[in-house]
């Protein structure tokens, strides 16, 4: 079992996710005093699960349909870690520093504040 966090206010409008089955944990929304200039102040946070036959579809359907700039999305296991940006996808083993480095550098190039990459190690 996967467990993930989506920001709702990075998808695409006209985004659907209907063929991938969510177990949705929580649902918040939050200020955000990161937020730059291309993001809403305010995101609403979606906590999922998914199960681990269906994570390579998940990243690549958020890979499709996470809008640009400065989006991403993560979801990770006890042992590996996926994390999503606009048309790339990173997935590496928990604890590689090298891996997790690379796909920071990638979010940064993307403009995504530094105080955002900071998904769960």
């Amino acid at each position: 079992m996967y467990e993930g966090v989506l920001i709702l206010e990075s998808l695409r409008v006209g985004t659907e996710l209907t063929e991938i089955p969510l177990s949705v944990r929580k649902i918040s929304r939050y200020d955000v005093s990161s937020a730059s200039t291309d993001q809403p102040p305010v995101w609403s946070v979606l906590e999922f699960e998914v199960e681990d036959w269906h994570t390579e579809t998940l990243a690549r359907e958020l890979a499709g349909s996470l809008d640009s700039p400065g989006w991403y999305a993560d979801f990770h296991s006890a042992k590996e870690i996926f994390v999503v940006f606009p048309d790339r996808v990173f997935r590496y083993p928990r604890g590689d520093a090298a891996a997790r480095a690379d796909a920071q550098a990638f979010g940064r190039r993307l403009g995504i504040p530094e105080p955002q990459l900071d998904w769960t190690e």
